[in-house]
């Protein structure tokens, strides 16, 4: 089957090799322009033109796939299917309607839960139970089309937006696989979503991992995860930038710990360390650091952290950065 291939991060490589192994024709890769990224400002492919220039398949990249000359350039490929995991543009109904079996998109969440942009991180961060793919018939909605197939997938208690991301995305590329037959000889059977059961999961900004220590430690352990690997949460300490790899919720501190003399301690105050573990008070219950990243240095455990940076109980972790 003649394909057009749509997406952007590294999410769908594995849906694009997926179509490439299962002996799929894909004609052409459709992704976002090259940006210019990180402190050096260099220019990078993404991730999906890599890949498609590693396969050798051609590669179209419009500003907007809206534009008169987009479309032209799509319907003149006559595909008979147009495949899209993670493009980060909204196809209009003239493109939905260009392919004999219309637009097929993998989407990283149990429809109609998480529609949007970043559906992987928070169901990390709102704590749910269970995540998955749908492969869902595209409509001119925002992720609003017939469910198509589902596979679900149990988050791991220590489960991060990067570990879920990775896990989805493989699965993403087996599950079309699976579906593809049925689309093709019409026996799919498509499920209308209930949108009152929807809801929505807004892109990702780099201040939501500002800490509020107000907040329960329960909360902010799931935004750590959640935030993991991209933007990442942080706080400030002592005037720089302090990014929490991974921590965990504790009823009470360990008697072993030098703890904090104060009365009446504010959230976000240094209860205590010992050799692998910061403590820090929350709006609700103590969170316990184990794996951070100072401005300037790399990422480590928190022990190894503690043997260059002597920590006070007392000292205040806050959420600006502070004169010193």
């Amino acid at each position: 089957m003649k394909i057009v291939f749509m997406g952007t991060p590294d999410f769908a490589v594995p849906v694009l090799e997926a179509l490439l192994r299962d002996g799929q024709q894909v004609s052409l890769v459709v992704t976002q322009p090259d940006r210019a990224r990180g402190r050096g400002r260099e220019v990078l492919k993404t991730p999906v033109k890599q890949c498609a220039e590693k396969w050798g398949i051609p590669v179209f990249q419009p500003e907007r796939v809206k534009r008169p000359e987009a479309v032209q350039r799509l319907r003149e490929e006559h595909a008979e299917m147009i495949v899209v995991a993670a493009f980060g543009q909204i196809l209009s109904q003239e493109i939905l309607d260009l392919p004999r079996y219309g637009c097929i998109n993998v989407h990283a969440s149990l429809l109609p839960k998480y529609r949007g942009a970043a559906p992987i991180q928070w169901a990390v961060i709102n704590g749910e139970r269970e995540s998955g793919v749908t492969i869902m018939q595209m409509d001119a909605g925002l992720d609003t089309g017939d469910i198509l197939a589902q596979e679900k997938v149990i988050l791991a208690p220590k489960e991060t937006g990067e570990s879920l991301y990775q896990r989805l995305s493989a699965l993403g590329g087996e599950l079309l696989i699976k579906t593809l037959p049925s689309i093709v000889d019409g026996s799919a059977v498509h499920i209308a979503q209930r949108n009152e059961e929807s809801c929505y999961a807004g892109m990702l900004k780099r201040e939501m991992g500002n800490l509020v220590w107000e907040e329960s430690a329960a909360k902010l352990e799931r935004l750590i995860r959640g935030l993991n690997s991209w933007p990442g949460a942080y706080t400030f300490l002592r005037g720089k930038t302090l990014k929490l790899w991974d921590a965990d919720v504790i009823p009470a501190l360990p008697e072993t710990v030098l703890q904090n003399e104060k009365q009446n301690a504010a959230p976000g105050t240094i209860l205590g360390s010992d050799k692998n573990y910061i403590y820090v008070l929350t709006g609700d219950g103590i969170l316990r650091l184990s794996e951070v990243q100072l401005e300037g240095h790399r990422r480590m455990a928190v022990h190894d952290f503690l043997l260059g940076e002597r920590i006070r109980p007392g000292e205040q972790l806050t959420r600006e950065r502070e004169n010193r």
